[in-house]
């Protein structure tokens, strides 16, 4: 199958590639309910090695850097209370952290969440976290803009590989809520 966007050998429904998967995104794939089918959901194999944004992108095609989002793991504190949560943004913005991420939370504080926390908690390779197959029990905050594009190239929860999911797949992700301005330039 022709991949809807960037210039991929091929494309296959992540549902007939649950192996190349982490488990828990497996698991969310598997038990999909969306209104957008599972099999829209379209895994690409990438090679590692490539995973950082501009040599990708030198590979796979530069209209990828508009349509590509990064998925970071966040911890808000608030008294003796820890939140993780997720934050989906197109790969051309940071996360707006200490604005709109601190008091959709209500947190006092708010940070990028440590590597081995990102990976331990979500059970992801670091650097190719994705929000499907989160825990169900995290918020899951995205950006308006990563919702209104048609395909949207994200980690596969492995460095190896990357899903393509239909922009408006990840408003209905378990925890998700789609925020205006989560993305700042």
């Amino acid at each position: 199958m022709h991949a809807p966007i960037g210039n991929f050998d091929s494309a296959t429904p992540a549902p007939d590639r649950l192996d190349e998967l982490t488990r828990p995104v497996a698991d969310a794939v598997r038990h999909w309910s969306g209104t957008v089918p599972a099999d829209q959901i379209l895994y690409v194999d990438t090679e590692p090695d490539w995973a950082d944004t501009a040599t990708f992108v030198e590979h796979y095609g530069r209209e990828l850097l508009e349509q590509s989002a990064n998925c970071v793991v966040v911890t808000g504190k608030r008294g003796g209370g820890t939140t993780l949560a997720a934050c989906v943004v197109l790969s051309t913005t940071r996360v707006d952290v200490n604005g709109v991420v601190r008091r959709h939370l209500g947190a006092r504080k708010a940070s990028f969440a440590p590597m081995d926390t990102a990976t331990g908690e979500t059970g992801m390779e670091y650097g190719g976290i994705t929000p499907v197959g989160l825990p169900g029990d995290w918020p899951v905050l995205v950006d308006s803009a990563v919702v209104d594009l048609p395909y949207v190239l994200v980690g596969s929860g492995r460095r190896r590989g990357k899903l393509l999911v239909p922009g408006k797949a990840f408003a209905e992700l378990p925890g998700a809520e789609v925020l205006d301005g989560l993305g700042v330039a």
